[in-house]
């Protein structure tokens, strides 16, 4: 499948995450994006060194710019399941505004033809490192990154974009 590009519109799908009162949501994409600005920033796995150190952290850290922006929600998207993706939310405890989100089986990422094979490393099949920023539904910027790199997709690359 090819991946997603700007002009796309995403594809439903769903994707889980536990809400403010812990409960666990199952939730299509297009429920939650419809009709706003939405960054949905992909990473390879929860806790990994470049996910945990940099790419996070960026958004968490310009959250606030981004929302002054008209950015509606930034969601940070990977294939671990819910109770993996709420542990490392919690984790950035200064976290106001980036939803944690889980594609445990891979099939939303799929669906967005973002797929990174790394089972040489023992971690099955993940999702590439990405930013799309969303406009109802349709992609007006798509940064995704080759491998494992971090180039194109930080916070900051969708500020310059905005």
């Amino acid at each position: 499948m090819a991946p997603i590009t700007v002009g796309d519109v995403v594809p439903d799908g769903t994707i889980s995450f536990f809400d403010e009162n812990d409960q666990l949501q199952t939730v299509s994409v297009h429920s939650i994006a419809a009709g706003k600005k939405v960054i949905l920033f992909g990473v390879p796995g929860a806790f990994t060194p470049t996910c945990s150190m940099s790419h996070v952290p960026g958004f968490i850290g310009k959250a606030e710019e981004l929302k002054s922006k008209g950015i509606d929600e930034i969601i940070c998207f990977s294939v671990n399941d819910p109770f993996v993706m709420k542990a490392w939310g919690k984790t950035y405890q200064e976290n106001k505004h980036v939803k944690f989100v889980a594609d445990g089986s891979g099939e939303y990422t799929h669906l967005l033809g973002l797929e990174l094979d790394l089972k040489d490393k023992g971690l099955g099949i993940r999702s590439r490192r990405f930013a799309l920023l969303l406009d109802n539904l349709k992609v007006t910027v798509a940064n995704v990154e080759n491998g494992g790199e971090f180039t194109v997709s930080s916070a900051e690359d969708i500020l310059k974009a905005l």
